[in-house]
């Protein structure tokens, strides 16, 4: 198989397994030449969408014209702890720009604390804008951080919410996505609401034991490693 960018030849890949994974892209060192390439990558391998940061939203929309891939980013990222009216405004000027998906982070220390009034207010705010433009709403729990009490709760915030999807993690706290997690977010939100797990994904065995157990997207960097099959690399020092 030819890539229609470079007319190079391209491994044998999963396109059922490609099409259920946000190909992403959040390191605070990403360059507009990075991103680039992440929405050539995700046009060759028929990604689900490009997950990136709010500033590369309308640049990631005009590269993907034409495509079936989304443009998805990121809202109150990565801490979840900036205001409900600063996530409103952010996600309304991403949608603006282009995004069909946004990602909100909810905000971990009130849910900790009890007040489970202010983050489902904090999620609807969000959801209100993304659903008026028809677009998803995926509400980041940061599972590494909650007791599975505070997990099954911030799924059923979420749910009551309005959101489309719950979603494991961040990726950039102390822990990503397990089986054991995903399995009591699908438990939790029922057939009915999406299941994203993130954080820490490298190989296509990851990716199918996830789904296993209840996932229905997969968001990773490692998205050509896991469709491909290919082993993970290992660092050298």
């Amino acid at each position: 198989m030819l890539s229609p960018q470079n007319h190079t030849r391209v491994p044998a890949f999963d396109r059922s397994l490609a099409r259920m994974i946000d190909h992403t892209l959040l390191k605070p060192e990403a360059t507009p030449e990075d991103v680039d390439r992440l929405c050539a990558e995700a046009r060759t391998y028929e990604f689900a969408s490009v997950c990136i940061q709010p500033s590369f939203v309308s640049r990631c929309k005009s590269l993907l014209k034409g495509s079936p891939v989304k443009v998805c980013t990121v809202i109150g990222f990565p801490l979840g702890a900036t205001s409900t009216t600063a996530k409103a405004a952010e996600a309304a000027q991403a949608l603006h720009d282009g995004a069909e998906e946004v990602d909100m982070v909810i905000h971990v220390g009130m849910l900790k604390a009890g007040n489970n009034e202010y983050v489902r207010n904090d999620v609807a705010a969000v959801v209100r804008e993304a659903h008026a433009r028809g677009a998803l709403v995926k509400v980041i729990i940061e599972t590494a951080l909650l007791t599975d009490g505070e997990k099954t709760t911030a799924c059923r915030l979420a749910h009551d919410a309005g959101a489309d999807f719950v979603k494991t993690s961040t990726g950039f706290s102390r822990g990503g996505a397990t089986v054991d997690d995903v399995a009591l977010m699908r438990r939790v939100v029922g057939p009915s609401m999406g299941v994203k797990a993130a954080g820490g994904i490298r190989t296509q065995e990851q990716a199918r034991a996830l789904i296993g157990a209840g996932a229905t997207r997969i968001g990773a960097s490692a998205s050509i490693q896991i469709v491909t099959g290919a082993q993970a690399t290992v660092p050298t020092t």
